[in-house]
């Protein structure tokens, strides 16, 4: 037996590494426009871990170790957006992503219209992750996810939150019946478990 090419590079099943909590830099792959399952508009971004993060390329390389032939884009590193509220005026979320953009890219500006989803990929943003407790498929899930976004400037001294729970995990505790996946949380962004087809492979 000859030794595999790039081994002692390779990292082993039993070496994973979580993500890390608090603040991490993040890079935009992707953003898409789209609707919820109730008809209302919302967008999708997928990132990353940041070259100069702490656990850079860290969904990349999920991704590309990912051998399913359906494979795409990790859950935790997918965001959905509403971009109204109930009222229908701006959502807090949805304002707060776009000006966390823009403190983080110098000269950066949104382009409205049909370059809107184009004119983020590529661009810098915060993030800070914190762990939450989900209930799906009969089991109890504390993950890790991104609770919110913030400029990078917040990153270095952005505190660990709080654990959460999604409502399907409250509705759990409480005996009541399963989550509605299509429904935002209090913050507006959605709480997508894994397994579920709701994620989109960037390209």
């Amino acid at each position: 037996m000859q030794k595999p090419t790039n081994y002692d590079e390779t990292q082993a099943g039993g070496e994973w590494q979580p993500i890390e909590l608090g603040g991490h830099r993040l890079v935009i792959k992707q953003v898409n426009e789209t609707k919820s399952k109730t008809g209302k508009d919302m967008i999708v971004v997928l990132f990353d871990f940041a070259e100069d993060d702490k656990q850079p390329r860290y969904f990349m390389e999920q991704f590309q170790n990912d051998i399913r032939p359906d494979k795409k884009w990790p859950n935790q590193a997918t965001q959905y957006i509403l971009t109204e509220d109930n009222e229908g005026k701006c959502n807090r979320s949805f304002k707060t992503f776009t000006t966390c953009v823009e403190h983080s890219n110098a000269g950066f500006q949104v382009q409205w219209g049909d370059k809107f989803c184009q004119c983020f990929k590529g661009k810098k943003i915060g993030g800070v992750f914190g762990e939450q407790m989900d209930y799906y498929n009969g089991e109890e899930k504390k993950k890790r996810v991104l609770r919110w976004f913030v400029s990078l400037d917040k990153v270095a001294d952005a505190a660990v939150p709080d654990m959460s729970e999604t409502k399907a995990y409250k509705e759990y505790k409480q005996g009541g019946g399963i989550q509605n996946y299509g429904t935002p949380g209090s913050d507006g962004f959605m709480n997508i478990p894994d397994g579920i087809d709701e994620e989109l492979p960037f390209n």
